[in-house]
């Protein structure tokens, strides 16, 4: 066999998993990254996964036509990104377990590239008019700057941000939870329309794939993945958008969360982040482009000792403890800084986007220059 078809049986295998596997199945992901997708597939089709939904996964596998599956794409100015493929945004294995195997996209630019500056602008669906403006005029102004802004397309929040980088002639992507060929919500079939002719349109679901309830979650977790820094604008307590939240600290990705009145119910879970030290307050795009270190200087700072007092009491402890010859994993800098240990993800997360720390094999360590 020779490279090349080699090249070609591993892709089509990641084809088949996307269409088998219900997406964010850790189980199935587990045995993935032990053995690999084709031998994952073969174990589907022999009855030796050991799963207990083996049965399921062999069913939806004897359904598939994956030979159409390509064709079926194109009809619709769509195509097919594989792990196996250069234009795989590589953050998404930071899912790990629970990665895509391949996502289906509609537009022109290249996934991995647009992902590299990419921010995530989410929020609540019964948005507030105070919401609305932040997201629609902030998401103008990171695309301005050369961001691509990342959101679900639904109702509200989502829906601003997206119009507000469309508005500034940038490019935004829209994550949908279900087929790129089934656009929901169905009132915002033209604005879906038009992020695929200037941005991109994704989903890990095959086409024709409705929209489920879970899916929606699982969503949000490709959305944290693709993105360098999540920005919350609003959000109730409980709702998809803290899941969103959720993925993003789980892969210690920069939080941002916009601050409302303390009588409105919609900026409760914003609140919630900040005051539990998950996510950051942030008050204008100066602010996010200064943390993430690339931009502005937050509220016109000058120089090294004006982005440290920017820090937050947290994030300061954190850096003062980090060796400045060696790398520590995030337990002993937990242990180090005598903080819990999800505060300390959050501030290496933060510190990392900003340029004082740098991640490595061995761990994380202060960048070049910082020490």
């Amino acid at each position: 066999m020779t490279s090349v078809e080699g090249e070609s049986l591993e892709r089509q295998a990641w084809i088949a998993l996307a269409h088998v596997v219900e997406p964010g199945d850790r189980q199935v992901g587990r045995l993935v990254l032990s053995e690999g997708p084709r031998a994952v597939v073969d174990r589907i089709v022999d009855g030796t996964t050991g799963l207990r939904h083996q049965g399921a996964l062999a069913a939806r596998l004897d359904s598939v036509a994956l030979f159409a599956a390509e064709e079926r794409a194109a009809s619709c100015q769509a195509r097919i990104v594989t792990r196996a493929d250069r234009e795989w945004p590589s953050q998404l294995d930071d899912l790990g377990e629970a990665a895509p195997y391949a996502l289906w996209v509609a537009g022109a630019a290249n996934l991995r590239l647009a992902a590299l500056r990419s921010v995530a602008m989410v929020g609540a669906r019964a948005c507030t008019g105070y919401g609305e403006e932040v997201a629609r005029c902030w998401a103008a102004e990171l695309a301005g700057e050369g961001w691509a802004i990342v959101s679900g397309g639904a109702f509200g929040i989502d829906a601003a941000a997206h119009r507000g980088a469309l508005a500034a002639d940038g490019m935004t992507g829209c994550v949908l939870a279900g087929g790129v060929d089934v656009p929901y919500p169905r009132a915002h079939d033209a604005l879906i329309a038009r992020i695929a002719d200037d941005g991109l349109v994704v989903s890990e679901s095959p086409m024709g794939e409705s929209v489920r309830r879970q899916r929606f979650l699982t969503r949000n977790r490709v959305i944290a993945a693709l993105t360098r820094a999540t920005v919350v604008v609003e959000a109730a307590e409980r709702s998809g958008t803290m899941a969103t939240a959720q993925a993003a600290t789980a892969m210690n990705r920069p939080l941002f969360a916009v601050p409302g009145p303390v009588t409105s119910p919609a900026s409760a879970g914003c609140h919630r982040m900040i005051r539990d030290a998950q996510a950051v307050l942030v008050g204008s795009v100066d602010e996010i482009l200064g943390m993430l270190d690339l931009g502005r200087p937050e509220g016109g700072g000058h120089g090294r000792r004006s982005e440290r007092d920017a820090l937050t009491v947290v994030e300061r402890r954190v850096l003062d403890a980090l060796p400045g010859r060696r790398a520590v994993d995030p337990q002993e800098a937990s242990r180090l800084a005598g903080l819990a240990a999800e505060d300390t993800w959050a501030a290496l997360g933060v510190l990392e986007a900003a340029g004082w720390v740098t991640h490595e094999p061995g761990g994380w360590r202060l960048a070049p220059g910082r020490a």
